[in-house]
C-alpha cells in the first residue's frame, strides 16, 4: 500500500510554476513527491516538445488542462498540457518560466518514506529517476 500525505497547494500570480513546486517540496523537508492533479492558468508556458532539444515559449491566456510528474530533491520532472484562448492544445516537458496568470491549484502527494534523486542512466544517457526507500542502503 502506498503511504502518502496529500498537500493541496495554490500558486499565486507571477509564480514560476516549476520553481514554486520545487520550493514547496523543499519547505516540507521531504525528498519525494508526485503531482495528483493540477489546473489553473498561465500567461507564459515553457514546454519542451517531444524530441526537441530546447523549450518552446507560448504566450497569452493559457489554461492548464493537465499537470503530472514527480518532484525530487534535485528537481522536478513534470509534463503539462495547456490550451490557448482559441482552444488549441499543446503539451510537453515543463521548463522554468511557466508563469501563473491567475492561479494554479495543485494537489501534491508527499512521500515521506521515499527519496527521489536523478542519476545518470547509461542506457538512456540522461539523469533518470532513482527511487529509494528512506533509510535503505543503496
Amino acid at each position: 500500500m502506498l503511504d502518502f500525505a496529500p498537500l493541496p497547494t495554490r500558486l499565486t500570480p507571477q509564480s514560476d510554476l516549476r520553481r514554486a513546486l520545487e520550493d514547496v517540496l523543499a519547505s516540507q523537508h521531504c525528498e519525494a513527491a508526485f503531482i495528483l492533479s493540477g489546473v489553473g492558468s498561465l500567461s507564459r508556458a515553457s514546454l519542451r516538445l517531444a524530441g526537441a532539444a530546447a523549450s518552446t515559449a507560448f504566450e497569452g491566456d493559457l489554461e492548464i488542462l493537465t499537470l503530472a510528474g514527480t518532484l525530487a530533491i534535485h528537481g522536478a520532472h513534470l509534463h503539462m498540457s495547456v490550451a490557448t484562448a482559441q482552444g488549441s492544445v499543446c503539451g510537453g516537458h515543463v521548463g522554468y518560466g511557466c508563469i501563473v496568470r491567475t492561479t494554479a491549484e495543485v494537489l501534491i502527494g508527499l512521500l515521506p518514506d521515499w527519496s527521489f534523486t536523478r542519476e545518470l542512466d547509461a542506457a538512456t544517457g540522461y539523469a533518470e529517476l532513482t527511487v529509494r526507500k528512506r533509510g535503505a542502503r543503496s
